[in-house]
């Protein structure tokens, strides 16, 4: 098996706006489906949300604020899965709730040094 990261891209600025009782019920899909990917043993790590700010450096040592993007979409956290091929990984991405939000999900292979 190998391990995909999963990174998670959505408008979480708009995400924040929704009712609590919308954020609850979005909460709750995307506990269910990490809990699926859990109970398959493919889970090898939660992962995390991430903060919306940070800073970014460039080659000079140039320090910046951001990350800022052009688009509304963000980096807004990552999980780590365990498949046999990135199409099976793929397969698993599918199920993801951040398509509900215009999100998407990008799958890469982790390179083990």
């Amino acid at each position: 098996m190998k391990d995909f990261l999963f990174l998670f891209r959505a408008d979480y600025v708009a995400y924040v706006k929704r009712s609590p009782e919308e954020l609850q019920s979005m909460t709750k899909k995307w506990m269910d489906w990490i809990g699926g990917i859990a109970a398959q043993n493919k889970l090898a790590d939660r992962g995390n949300r991430l903060e919306t700010g940070g800073r970014v450096i460039r080659p000079g040592n140039v320090i910046t604020d951001g990350p800022f993007c052009e688009i509304k979409e963000s980096l807004g956290g990552y999980i780590v899965v365990k498949a046999s091929t990135i199409d099976e990984a793929a397969a698993i991405a599918l199920g993801c709730p951040v398509y509900e939000i215009g999100g998407s999900v990008e799958v890469r292979e982790i390179s083990v040094l």
